[in-house]
């Protein structure tokens, strides 16, 4: 029976977390549709509010219109109008006590992690931590910059080293690059090497001849 109820549990497992995933991406989705109508429920005459209301009941239409609404932006902002208006919103963000050090602080950070230029997890190493002898994947986000590089001679590497089996938290450091070992393998299966805590081992690199 236990051999029957592991195999049984192999089989659901990953399409139960498969599944359970994108109904949270779903509803976050969902989510920010509604806030929508509740802000144009604010703002429209309260003849509109029934129709604006029948839409929350409709299935997957929030997800649909917040993804045309990204996709829409994305085309708005590719061209120069487009990103005029963007720079006057960042101008308009940076000005508002509070909200500039955030926006500011997330903006920076996701510029950084989705621009096509940048080096930012693009590459899996193998680290040193938490003490010397054991070794861990983690992540190169770049290098250390403004006061810090001062204090540290030679070339040094930021990392982060994800938590298992939840790589959303982790930590960050900054090592030697000498004391960082370079991986071949990709960055999706470092990924999933760290959440399946080593059972799910990336195949060796083709050797060529």
């Amino acid at each position: 029976m236990k051999k029957y109820l592991i195999a049984g549990l192999l089989v659901w497992l990953p399409l139960a977390i498969t599944i359970w995933v994108l109904s949270w991406l779903l509803g976050a989705l969902d989510g920010m549709f509604a806030w929508l109508l509740g802000g144009a429920q604010a703002v429209l005459p309260g003849s509109m509010h029934a129709a604006l209301e029948s839409l929350r009941h409709v299935p997957g239409l929030g997800v649909v219109v917040m993804l045309v609404g990204l996709i829409l932006t994305g085309v708005f902002v590719a061209n120069v109008i487009g990103q005029w208006w963007v720079h006057q919103w960042h101008r308009l963000m940076h000005q508002i006590p509070i909200v500039k050090s955030i926006y500011s602080s997330v903006k920076q950070v996701s510029d950084t992690l989705f621009s096509s230029s940048g080096n930012a997890f693009r590459e899996a190493v193998l680290v040193q931590y938490p003490r010397e002898g054991a070794w861990t994947i983690a992540f190169v986000t770049g290098k250390p910059g403004g006061e810090v590089a001062n204090h540290l001679p030679g070339e040094y590497v930021s990392v982060y080293v994800p938590t298992t089996p939840n790589p959303t938290s982790g930590f960050f450091l900054m090592m030697p690059r000498a004391d960082v070992v370079a991986l071949k393998m990709s960055v999706d299966e470092a990924l999933k090497y760290v959440i399946s805590m080593g059972v799910v081992a990336p195949p060796l690199p083709a050797v060529r001849n």
